[in-house]
């Protein structure tokens, strides 16, 4: 019996190898799941709820315009691989709209920026049956946009669910913290000075949120022209009202504003360029402002110095590389 006890516990060594081995594969950390999204305020939403249970790649960098963007065939094979595909809606992504909803007939596919409750939606008169689809600018209506993407993430991985909100948790307490800085600073602007004129009309939400009147040279959409009677009237009402500052956006180009700019000074009403607005597209990728709150509070910095409020220049965590 003897000779047999060396390959028995050989044999019960190996067993517990494998089955040691096998525990391990067991508990390895779980592939992350692949998620495109367009916009890239929507992808840090994903990249904030998802951690590293997820990679996040987003269609439409700094800079670039949502209302024109067409989709291209990288873009396609990226969604054909994609686990989960998110889209803002509402009209945003104009020229793609199509394109998705006969996507979502095939792939896994959600519009997270329509979670936002009709009620809560500012209409248009030149759309009609359209709602404004800058729903980002209220942060109090983004919150609504971060429980989208993460009962669209809980969907496509199940496992990942306590993961999930417990971020969403923790990303939506941040957001509620930035608009306690928004309040504050917000009302510091002099009554008078509360309009703010920029490229097109992308802050309209933050204007019924915060009570400043927006004026935008183009309409909600920048694939909506601004013609000559449009600016003139703007004209006209820089001077009547002496507004001193209007803003160029990050994303629009900057030649309608300069023809304000130009006409109100053939007028002999100085105004000045506030600033560049992140609208339709965050900062640079790695900096602070190409985050969602970093983006939302170099806006809400930069309006509140330009209009003659109080803000500290760097911003609500001091993180801002230039809010003036």
């Amino acid at each position: 019996m003897s000779l047999f006890r060396p390959a028995r516990t050989l044999f019960l060594t190996a067993g517990l190898l494998v089955f040691g081995a096998l525990s391990t594969l067991g508990h390895a950390k779980a592939k992350p799941i692949n998620v495109v999204a367009t916009t890239s305020m929507i992808a840090d939403a994903a990249r904030q709820v998802a951690g590293d249970r997820a990679e996040v790649k987003a269609l439409m960098g700094p800079g670039v315009d949502p209302h024109s963007y067409r989709q291209t065939r990288s873009d396609i094979a990226a969604m054909a691989r994609a686990d989960l595909v998110l889209w803002h809606g509402l009209y945003l992504e104009a020229q793609l709209e199509e394109f998705f909803l006969d996507l979502e007939k095939r792939r896994n596919v959600v519009a997270v920026g329509e979670a936002v409750d009709k009620s809560k939606r500012l209409s248009h008169a030149e759309y009609e049956g359209r709602y404004d689809p800058h729903v980002w600018m209220d942060p109090q209506l983004w919150e609504t946009v971060v429980y989208a993407v993460r009962d669209a993430l809980i969907k496509t991985d199940p496992e990942g669910e306590a993961t999930y909100r417990a971020n969403a948790d923790k990303h939506v307490a941040d957001i509620e913290k930035l608009i306690d800085y928004m309040k504050t600073v917000t009302v510091t602007v002099p009554e008078k000075s509360r309009v703010l004129l920029t490229a097109h009309d992308a802050f309209s939400y933050f204007g019924r949120g915060y009570d400043f009147e927006v004026l935008g040279i183009q309409g909600i959409s920048t694939e909506s022209e601004a013609g000559l009677r449009r600016v003139e009237e703007l004209v006209n009402t820089i001077v009547d009202r002496k507004i001193s500052a209007v803003f160029v956006e990050s994303s629009v180009p900057e030649r309608n504003v300069r023809a304000l700019i130009e006409g109100a000074e053939a007028r002999d009403q100085k105004v000045g360029i506030g600033g560049t607005l992140f609208s339709d597209a965050m900062g640079e990728p790695g900096t602070y402002e190409g985050t969602y709150i970093g983006m939302i509070d170099h806006n809400v910095t930069l309006i509140t110095r330009a209009l003659g409020g109080n803000a500290p220049e760097g911003g609500f965590q001091g993180k801002l590389a230039a809010a003036s």
